[in-house]
């Protein structure tokens, strides 16, 4: 395929050649609004070659080693151009700098583990002579690469959340075709760059922004797409999964964060992680903190140490080194945030810390006394609100955690085993942080939700066996 580049344009990259299909899309600030890149915009003629193109790589098959070392060098030459990349993640994501450079440091890592997991790809032996029939045989398995993957990534980490999907595929010797956030593009297409510096083969690697119906028919309508990963709302990610019935289809999709304070929780250290966690990257992570279940013993004291805690943080341009919260990532977020906001207060919630827009921010805002039928309580705001809720049991807390749709992430503030132990048993979430955020991730480790919040186990190692498939090889000896 020729390379067609127009200046001034952020080309798709298609079958190892970049190119501009005439089409395109402004990506814009969400501080400013200022136009920040032009992307050219595939679509499902795009698609569609993308399908054969990844195709006819995986008829070219690199060996593990191979793979491996195309991943450590991709995470050496992110670790090399952090600041150019964190710069990019910044300005289109609206993130602050300092958080885009822990999230391309992320990336690297990712990259990093992911290489790994190519070269200790491996099945098990099977102990067939343990019954007489398996006298003279060997049996064993082996992991073959699933197919073509087609994957689907959010905006609100635009680098490391695709580096947990592409990395992982080229681990497990799957073509990958990526669409990425309309919003957040272009580091995805800097991702994409590296992977060709790095010798990434044609159609290994292609990335197409572009409408999400479109490409998205294409993925579902495809036999040779044996796999769908999608990360983002709950509402799509089912929709796509009810669709492709008869193909892989893995979800990483929302929540509504819990964290239950117990009457002896280390509540200084509470209040740290509530005013840190609540409101990091305007709190447009699905594991943000969204509810505080607090003892009513305690939540006047939580309260007392928390709110100065909100108050102090630092709102405004996401490029400033002292920002702490930046935007939303457009006004029609802002705008839906405020309106729940709302709609709590006139319900007859009470602001105890925000509630206002300062230089085009929402500032971190703290409610309680907010009715626990409303928006902010049981869906996922994706916004800079935190609720307090009051509890007197723990049996209580525990059911007011599990009262949502959601079951990601939850976490637990207690000096005592048992409660947490009761926690761990009890709360229907993936994962279950004791004395830690839920927001709390370290990218190796298992992480995935229950319930509406998905299917599946992300982290490069339970990614890699999610993209292939267990073989059964069973030798006669004779």
């Amino acid at each position: 395929m020729a390379t067609t580049v127009t200046p001034g344009v952020e080309p798709v990259y298609l079958d190892g050649a970049w190119l501009d299909t005439g089409s395109h899309l402004e990506v814009r600030s969400p501080y400013s609004g200022e136009v920040v890149a032009t992307v050219s915009r595939a679509g499902a003629g795009e698609a569609r070659a993308a399908v054969d193109a990844a195709a006819r790589a995986l008829a070219a098959p690199l060996a593990p080693w191979r793979r491996a070392e195309i991943l450590e060098r991709v995470s050496q030459l992110l670790r090399e151009r952090q600041e150019e990349i964190a710069q990019i993640v910044s300005a289109e994501a609206g993130k602050p700098i300092r958080n885009a450079r822990v999230e391309v440091a992320r990336a690297a890592g990712t990259h990093a583990l992911s290489a790994i997991e190519a070269r200790r790809l491996s099945g098990d032996m099977i102990p067939i002579t343990g019954t007489e029939p398996g006298d003279g045989h060997v049996a064993f398995t082996v992991r073959v690469p699933i197919g073509i993957i087609g994957a689907i990534s959010p905006f609100n980490f635009p680098l490391n959340l695709v580096a947990h999907k592409v990395a992982p595929a080229i681990a497990a010797g799957c073509p990958i075709i990526l669409k990425p956030a309309s919003q957040t593009p272009v580091s995805a297409l800097r991702l994409a760059a590296l992977y060709e510096e790095a010798g990434l083969p044609a159609g290994w690697l292609q990335v197409i922004p572009g409408a999400a119906a479109a490409i998205g028919d294409v993925f579902v309508s495809d036999d040779r797409v044996r796999m769908i990963t999608f990360t983002g709302s709950a509402e799509v990610g089912w929709e796509i999964k009810a669709r492709a019935a008869r193909k892989k289809v893995v979800l990483e999709l929302g929540n509504a964060s819990p964290v239950i304070v117990a009457p002896d929780a280390d509540l200084e250290l509470v209040a740290r992680k509530v005013a840190t966690h609540a409101y990091s990257y305007a709190g447009q992570t699905c594991i943000s903190i969204q509810r505080v279940i607090a003892h009513r013993d305690v939540i006047d004291s939580l309260t007392a140490l928390l709110v100065p805690q909100i108050d102090a943080l630092r709102v405004g341009d996401p490029a400033e080194e002292t920002t702490d919260v930046g935007p939303l990532i457009d006004a029609e977020n802002r705008d839906r945030v405020l309106e729940w906001i709302e709609e709590a207060v006139q319900a007859g919630a009470t602001v105890l810390s925000g509630g206002v827009v300062e230089a085009g921010v929402i500032r971190p805002t703290l409610l309680a006394n907010v009715p626990l039928h409303l928006r902010v309580c049981r869906q996922e705001v994706f916004g800079p609100v935190c609720t307090l809720i009051p509890y007197d049991t723990l049996d209580e807390a525990l059911a007011l955690a599990n009262s949502t749709e959601y079951g990601l992430q939850a976490a637990i503030f207690t000096r005592s085993i048992a409660p947490a132990l009761a926690a761990v048993r009890a709360l229907e979430f993936g994962s279950v942080m004791i004395n830690e955020a839920p927001e709390y991730r370290v990218d190796q480790m298992p992480y995935g939700g229950t319930k509406a919040s998905g299917n599946t186990k992300e982290g490069p190692g339970y990614t890699v066996r999610e993209m292939t498939e267990e073989r059964l090889v069973v030798l006669a000896t004779g």
